[in-house]
This record gives structure tokens, C-alpha cells and sequence, in this order.
């Protein structure tokens, strides 16, 4: 990472689909879609929709690994609409427990794995 760059966690490139549901203040289900990963770290994806995200929803998320499925909480820190019209959101993990984390270091040894074998 550089000097500049001033997130705590490495981001690994991680092209991948997963299911994302917003829920609203009072827990209402608002939207529910799927999008891409476009690359995760231990605090957080950015996530790659169709529409945009409202900040103040809370989004709950479903990542596959393998046959495993994860569920993650997590609160918009940023979006941006692209140029193509799809949105870009970074999305901060919630409430993360050991079994969470350790499914994420896995996916991330995945994803940071293939990585190395495209770059060869």
C-alpha cells in the first residue's frame, strides 16, 4: 500500500457475484439484488450494482465460497455512479465474529491466489 492510501485493511481483487438485500431504519426490506464484488478486505467489499444504494439502509449481503454461503452485515461508507451507469459502494462489515472472519481470510487467500496466476 502507499504512503497515501489510508485504509487499515489490503484490498484483493475478487470478481465474484453475491445476493445483497437493503433493509431501512425501521428494518423494512427496500431492495434486494445481486452485484459483484470488485474487491474485499477484512473490513469491507466495494460492491458493483445495477442501482444505487441508499446510505442510510443497512445491507445485508450472502457470499459464496465454494459451496459455503456466508451472511454479512455491513453500512454504506461510500458510492459513486459510474460512467457506464452502474454504482460503485463500499461497503463496511457489522458485527463480525470469528467464524465470519475466518471464512473472509479464506476467501481472500482464494481471490489473492488468483491473482498471482493471472499476473504470470
Amino acid at each position: 500500500m502507499s504512503q497515501d492510501d489510508k485504509r487499515k485493511n489490503q484490498r484483493i481483487k475478487s470478481p465474484n457475484l453475491l445476493v445483497y438485500l437493503c433493509l431501512d431504519e425501521q428494518k423494512n426490506e427496500v431492495i434486494q439484488g445481486m452485484g459483484r464484488t470488485l474487491n474485499v478486505s477484512e473490513g469491507g467489499i466495494l460492491l458493483e450494482t445495477h442501482v444505487p444504494i441508499d446510505p442510510r439502509h443497512t445491507v445485508l449481503l450472502t457470499i459464496a465460497m465454494e459451496e459455503d454461503l456466508m451472511h454479512f452485515k455491513g453500512k454504506i461508507a461510500h458510492s459513486r455512479e459510474r460512467e457506464d451507469g452502474r454504482f460503485e459502494s463500499g461497503v463496511e462489515f457489522l458485527e463480525m465474529d470469528e467464524r465470519k472472519c475466518r471464512f473472509l481470510k479464506q476467501y481472500m487467500i482464494i481471490f489473492k491466489g488468483q491473482e498471482n496466476t493471472t499476473s504470470d
